[in-house]
Parts: C-alpha cells; structure tokens; sequence
C-alpha cells in the first residue's frame, strides 16, 4: 500500500493529511490560535470534590475547570497496551475499586499534577488524568505505575516475548511502566535504551518544574501537529512526507535525524506554486467531509449526522439498482458503505457512539460478511475502537475514543439560521405566522397601509393575492404591502402600521 504524508503549514495553521494510495483517509488541523491541550502537563489545584460524581473539578489556569474522574486518579493497568499515546489516557483505565471514594483521595485546595487527555469539547472542560504517559519514539513511559507490556498491534507472539525480554533487561530497577509501541517491532536493545534514557530524563525535569512552580501553572507541553505526527504516525510504511514550509521541512529533518534517521530521505519539500493541498486533491475531500451526505461508486449514498449523544451514519441504495435481485444489490451496498463509512469515520474524527444503519439483510451469511468487512477496515484506525455485532434490525453500534474535536466541529461554527439543528422554518409557516400577526392589530382604520417587511426569499413566496391575506384585507378593511429586507433573518419579519 502506497502511503503519504501532506503536510500545509503557515503561521496560522497547520493542516495534515495521510493518503492511503492517493485517497485522504486521515486530516488534522491545528490553529495557532487554539493549539490542542491534549498531553500538556499542569500543577493544579483541586477546587471542588463531588463525592456523588465520583469526580473532581481542577483549576488549570485555563478559562474552565478540569474534570478528573476517581478512575484516573486509582491505578489499573487492564487497558494500557493501546497502540498510541492518545489511547492511554483515561477512558482505558476503568477502576475495579468501586469501594474507593474521590473523597479519599483528594480534597479542595490539593494540589496535583495531571495530564490533559481530552479536549475542551462542546462546552465541557478539559479531562484530566493523574496517570501521566510520556511517548517516546518506540517506548511509552508511565511514571506512575509499574508496568511492562508490549502494543497489542504487534499480534506475533514470539515478537511480543522478545520485546518484554528485552524491556525487562533495559528497564534494569527503572521506576515507573514501559510499554512498547507499535514502531518498536523488530527493534534492538541500543533504540529502547536510547529512548528509555531521553523519557526518564524528561520526567526528571518535569518533576524538578513541578516542584519549583506554584498551582496553577503548566509544567510541560507536548510537541505541536507537525512533530506530533512525525512521532507517532511515520513508519518506514509510508513512502514519503511532502511539506510545502522551508521551517517546517528543516524542523522535521533535525527531529528525525535525532529519532529515526533512516526515514530523513522520505521528506520532501513541496516547490510548486500551486497549493500543495490542491495538489494532492486535498481540498475537495476537505470540502466533501463537512457536508452530510456521501455518494458512493455505485450510485448508493451515507448520511452522517452529529448530535450531542451520538453519531447515525445511515445506508441508502440511492441510484444504485443491482443487476440480479434485492438480497444481492443490498449486500453489495452495504459492503461498499461499510469501506466508506470508517474512511469517513477516520477523516472526520468522528468519536462517541456511533450508530450504523445498514440496510436490511435476510440473509445470515450476508449479514457476518459485512461485519468482517467492517472489522477489517476498522483495524486500520489508530484511534481505540469497540464494536458490537449487526442486530436484526441492521444497526452495529459502536464507540470510538474521541479525544479533540471532530473535524466538522472544528472547521464549523452553528448556523445562525437554525441554531445548528439544521432546518429552519418553512415559507408556508412564516406566512401563517405572519397571518396570526396580523389577525391581532387593532384600531385600524379603512384603507389603511400595513407594511409587512420579510426575508427576502420569503418574500418570493407571499403576495397580496394569497387567499390568507386576500380574507385579511377583505376582514379588516386594510391594505397590505409585503417588502423584502436583507437585513431580516429568514424567520423574522416586522409589522408596521402607516
């Protein structure tokens, strides 16, 4: 599989695609402006233990409060060997000490050092874990617990028992768990130690930083999009990096040069005058992963929806008619769909519950082909994923770890109109309402002008002649004059008596 890396930097912003044989399968962007928080690390100070919550809130010294659960402040290691730094943080440590309180660990005015592990999101504060993981190019070191293990992407057992061996033997008394990262496969003792040495060295001057500074205040940053990516997404799998920034080139050069120098020759920098995201048809995809409907090869179509609880993708057939009976073209397009939906899923960064809705199989052997497939696919994600088998109703539900804002919501704002919920009222509902207005006015004389001001694209649709307002007139013995007002929102409008 040919794969790549593209990457747009400016002052501004930085935006970030992985291409899969020419087709954008991943795209972050990052915003000078609003830099993700996710692995910073803070000195904070609790301000509010809910002991009927089982959490806490904690003063960062950002605009709200960080929300730390009782599950991240007791150690599990159940869930740590996830594949990157985003997936051990907190919704993979789930506590088996439900007789533990919050209260019993912390209490107002503590202060502590914690890790942010997700985003402010849809008006939420930060989340926070005590459990801080440091990633290193072929190691994840976790000061806090004492653990070795070894990424479950790495599936060949013999592989896996000479990792711990050798992780074991550099460890050597070393506080604190290490786990091994998917990159670390076929690696030698000299890279783990060298890795080993540069994370613990870090923790040491965290902890120094830590000590010497007052709450709130931050204590470490993680590195911005552009190294974050050459970290923890090159591998010798992708065949080259093209980046359009001199800064940005020479930047990532020195850092591989420090971490992974035999992949130094796979970056290029990108000369053309033409943008290099329009260049790689970027652009387009962009464009395409903000709208809600997705056609398909064959004529089908996805909905994506985003609501504040989940996310439905839904399966239509769409132009698509088969060619031999219904079974056959339905099983076609959903396989089709389940390739594009986790494509979409992974563009879009979609996270929380995710609700398929394939269309209806009758048969059995249909239905376990199309959740292999879905599987299949779904490998390919980094992000951590659970998903339950189809129901008879065609539905697979499903939970994806959602850790930054989803590409929509970054890229997008609600719309003024509609207040995203993404209908506005109709024209026929907006000429009634105006109707029952108009039905109120009182100690009007004979002949005289009502001027009713509208939207403009409400205004194409009413008219004096309209047998509403003709009752109107006739009634109430008035003269009614419709304007149009770009300054009106589509739903307002203005009664004026002359």
């Amino acid at each position: 599989m040919s794969r790549e890396i593209v990457i747009n930097a400016t002052r501004h912003e930085s935006r970030i695609a992985v291409l899969d044989e020419g087709q954008v399968v991943e795209l972050w962007v990052e915003r000078t402006r609003h830099r993700t928080i996710v692995g910073n690390i803070y000195k904070g100070r609790v301000t509010k233990v809910l002991p009927g919550m089982q959490s806490a809130f904690v003063d960062l010294g950002l605009e709200r409060d960080a929300f730390l659960y009782v599950s991240d402040v007791i150690e599990d290691l159940e869930e740590y060997e996830s594949e990157s730094p985003d997936e051990l943080h907190l919704d993979d440590v789930t506590s088996h000490r439900p007789e533990a309180s919050i209260a019993d660990l912390l209490r107002e005015g503590q202060e502590i050092v914690v890790q942010v592990s997700k985003d402010t999101i849809a008006g939420k504060g930060a989340r926070i874990t005590s459990h801080i993981t440091l990633p290193g190019r072929f190691l994840v070191y976790m000061p806090t617990v004492n653990h070795v293990g070894v990424s479950r992407r790495i599936e060949d057992e013999a592989e896996r028992t000479r990792l711990k061996e050798i992780l074991e033997k550099v460890r050597n008394g070393n506080h604190g768990g290490f786990i091994v990262r998917t990159a670390g496969e076929g690696r030698g003792e000299e890279e783990f130690l060298a890795d080993l040495r540069y994370l613990t060295d870090l923790w040491d001057h965290i902890k120094r930083r830590a000590e010497k500074s007052s709450a709130p205040s931050a204590i470490h940053h993680d590195l911005d999009l552009v190294l974050r990516t050459i970290r923890d997404v090159l591998s010798p799998e992708f065949k080259s990096v093209w980046v359009d920034s001199v800064d940005q080139y020479q930047r990532i050069v020195e850092f591989l040069d420090q971490i992974q120098p035999q992949l130094v020759s796979r970056v290029r920098l990108f000369r053309r005058d033409e943008p290099i995201f329009d260049e790689f048809g970027i652009e387009p995809e962009i464009a395409k992963a903000l709208k809600s409907k997705v056609w398909l090869k064959s004529g089908g179509y996805i909905v994506i929806n985003q609501t504040e609880a989940l996310v439905a993708i839904d399966v239509n057939t769409g132009k698509y008619v088969g060619k031999k009976n219904l079974e056959e073209t339905v099983f076609r397009t959903n396989l089709e769909a389940a390739k594009e939906i986790v494509r979409q899923i992974r563009l879009r960064d979609l996270g929380g519950i995710i609700v398929l809705d394939f269309i209806d199989m009758e048969d059995v052997s249909n239905r376990q082909k199309l959740f292999e497939t879905l599987e299949n696919e779904i490998r390919k994600d980094r992000s951590k994923t659970k998903i339950l088998q189809i129901s008879e109703f065609g539905l697979i539900e499903m939970t994806r770890k959602r850790v930054r804002q989803s590409l929509e919501r970054s890229l997008t704002q609600a719309c003024p109109y509609c207040g995203g919920s993404g209908r506005i009222k109709s024209n026929t509902t907006i000429a009634l309402e105006v109707w029952r207005e108009l039905m109120k006015l009182r100690d009007l004389h004979e002949g005289q002008d009502v001027i009713v001001r509208v939207n403009p694209v409400v205004y194409g649709s009413l008219h004096t002649g309209d047998p509403i307002f003709e009752e109107i007139e006739r009634t109430m013995g008035i003269h009614l004059v419709f304007k149009p007002d770009e300054a009106l929102h589509h739903e307002q409008f203005d009664v004026m008596r002359i």
